[in-house]
């Protein structure tokens, strides 16, 4: 990757895009600029605070955002990351594209350990991908 900024997208803010961000921060190279965004901004997650946690990147201060509150067109990379819903549309510009289609993991139901094991299960798919997005 050449590019400096890179925006994660989805539909709420709440979960996905916000451990897609926290894990970009966290491993990142030097001088790169990492946000996420909704088009439908809801509250942070608290499980997706403590799955991060577990890994121990801490997201609790963050907000969610909407798509308005990003530098979208001053973005290198944008990834989208809806795969049930409909994702959100970044306007033009000249960012590359990725769609990265994860299920929303604050959708299912079931008990807190079962909810937890979801949220455990897409953070540890963004951790894989966005270790790649650094070696292309």
């Amino acid at each position: 990757m050449t590019g400096k900024t890179v925006v994660f997208l989805c539909v709420a803010n709440s979960a996905r895009s916000q451990m897609a961000e926290g894990l970009a921060r966290a491993h990142a190279p030097g001088g790169w600029q990492v946000f996420s965004a909704g088009s439908n901004p809801g509250r942070l997650s608290s499980t997706a605070v403590e799955a991060m946690r577990e890994v121990g990147i801490d997201i609790s201060t963050h907000r969610s955002k909407g798509m308005e509150d990003v530098p979208l067109e001053d973005a290198d990379l944008i990834i989208t990351l809806c795969a049930e819903e409909v994702c959100p549309v970044a306007p033009g510009g000249r960012a590359r594209r990725l769609h990265w289609p994860l299920s929303d993991p604050a959708a299912g139901t079931g008990d807190p350990g079962a909810r937890l094991e979801r949220f455990r299960a897409v953070r540890d798919d963004l951790a894989r991908r966005i270790a790649e997005l650094w070696t292309d």
